[in-house]
C-alpha cells in the first residue's frame, strides 16, 4: 500500500502516466477517426473562409475606424467599402485579369514547349563550354539539373491546372467569407472582450491585455508584410516590363504570395523567375536575378523600416523549423499562416506564465 501511494505522490509517475494516456487517447483517436471525418471536413471547409475574413479585417478595420471617427456608423461604413471593393474587383475584371488569365493558360499550354526550350539551353551551355569549366568532366549534373526542373515544371503545371477543378469550394469560399467579414468589421473589437468574459472575474484584465497584444502583434504583422509586398511587387513588375520577361504579370502575383513566407519565400518567388527568364536567355536569367536582389534591397532598406514599428520578436532558426512544420501540415498555406499562429500562442503562454509567476510571489 505504501509503494503505491508513493508512486501516486511520485512527480515523475504521474508525468509519465499523464504521456501514457495521452498517447493512448491518440491511438484511440485514429483507429476510430471515421467518427471525427464530418467534423474535420466541416472544420475545412470553415476554417478557409475564416482565416481570408481574419486577414482582411485587419487590413480593412482601419479604414473602418477612421470612418467611424469622422461621424459614420460602423455598418454604414463596412457597406461603403464593399461597394468601393465591388468597383475594384469590376476594374480588375476588366484591366487586369484578362491579362493574367491569358499568362496563367498559355502557361499551362505551353510547358512542353518550356521543358524542351529549357533542355536546348541546358545543351548550350554544356556544348560551349562554359560549364565544363566548373563541373568536372565525367559529371552528369547538368542532366540531372535538367531532369529536376522538368519535373518543377510539370508539377506546378498540374497544380495550377488543379486549381480550376475546386470551383465548388471557391463558391463557398466567396459566398461565406464576405458574410463573416461584415460582422467582424461591423462589431470591432467587441468579439475579443466578449471572449474575455469566459474567463473567471480575476482573469478578466490578464485576458484583456492578451487579447489586444494578439490584436496588434496581427494587425502590425498582416498590414505591414501586405504594404511591403504590394511594393515588391511594384518594383519586381516594372523590372520585368523593362527586361521583356515572359509571363511577368503571373510572375509577379506569384511572387507578391510567396513573399508572405517569412525569410524562405523570397528565395521561393525567385526560382521560378529565374527559370523563365533562362529558358529565355542565360543573359535574362541574370538580369532577372538582379532585379529581384534590386527590389529587395529597396524593400529591405526603405520600404520595411518605415512600415514596421519593430521587427518580428522570432528567432530565425525558430522561423526555419516552424515553416518545415507548417509546410508539413498544410503546404503553402501551412507556411503563410505558421508564423501568425505561433505569435497568438507565444503571447498566450507568456501571460499564462506570467500570471503563475505572480500568483507563486503573492502566496
Amino acid at each position: 500500500m505504501e509503494g503505491i501511494n508513493f508512486l501516486i505522490n511520485n512527480k515523475f509517475y504521474r508525468i509519465c502516466t499523464a504521456i501514457i494516456l495521452l498517447l493512448l487517447i491518440v491511438y484511440l483517436g485514429d483507429k476510430v477517426n471515421f467518427i471525427f471525418r464530418p467534423l474535420t471536413s466541416l472544420i475545412h471547409i470553415i476554417i478557409i473562409p475564416l482565416l481570408i475574413a481574419g486577414f482582411f479585417y485587419y487590413l480593412l478595420r482601419p479604414l473602418v475606424d477612421f470612418m467611424e471617427r469622422h461621424r459614420l456608423k460602423r455598418a454604414l461604413s463596412v457597406l461603403i467599402i464593399y461597394v468601393v471593393i465591388a468597383l475594384l474587383i469590376a476594374g480588375f475584371s476588366v484591366l487586369i485579369w484578362p491579362s493574367l488569365r491569358e499568362q496563367l493558360w498559355n502557361f499551362i499550354e505551353n510547358t512542353p514547349a518550356l521543358i524542351a526550350s529549357l533542355s536546348a539551353q541546358l545543351n548550350e551551355l554544356e556544348r560551349s563550354g562554359f560549364l565544363s569549366k566548373y563541373l568536372p568532366e565525367d559529371s552528369d549534373l547538368v542532366s540531372r539539373f535538367s531532369e529536376f526542373l522538368t519535373q518543377g515544371i510539370t508539377q506546378v503545371s498540374d497544380y495550377l491546372s488543379g486549381l480550376f477543378s475546386v470551383v465548388s469550394n471557391l463558391v463557398i469560399i466567396l459566398a461565406t467569407f464576405p458574410i463573416m467579414l461584415y460582422y467582424m468589421l461591423k462589431e470591432g473589437s467587441k468579439f475579443g472582450i466578449n471572449l474575455t468574459l469566459l474567463l473567471p472575474r480575476r482573469y478578466r484584465k490578464d485576458g484583456e491585455e492578451t487579447v489586444h497584444e494578439i490584436d496588434e502583434a496581427l494587425s502590425n504583422f498582416i498590414v505591414g508584410r501586405v504594404i511591403v509586398n504590394v511594393a515588391l511587387g511594384i518594383l519586381m513588375y516594372i523590372g520585368f516590363l523593362i527586361l521583356g520577361l515572359p509571363y511577368a504579370l503571373l510572375l509577379t502575383a506569384a511572387s507578391i504570395i510567396l513573399n508572405f513566407i517569412p525569410y524562405v519565400g523570397a528565395i521561393l518567388a525567385a526560382i521560378p523567375v529565374v527559370i523563365v527568364a533562362f529558358i529565355e536567355s542565360p543573359s535574362m536569367a541574370i538580369w532577372s536575378l538582379i532585379i529581384i536582389v534590386v527590389a529587395q534591397q529597396i524593400q529591405d532598406n526603405l520600404v520595411s523600416p518605415y512600415v514596421y514599428g519593430k521587427q518580428l520578436d522570432i528567432h530565425p532558426l525558430t522561423t526555419v523549423i516552424l515553416l518545415l512544420v507548417g509546410a508539413d501540415l498544410w503546404n503553402i498555406l501551412g507556411m503563410i499562416i505558421v508564423i501568425p499562429l505561433y505569435m497568438i500562442l507565444k503571447i498566450i503562454v507568456r501571460k499564462i506564465h506570467y500570471r503563475i509567476v505572480e500568483d507563486k510571489t503573492e502566496l
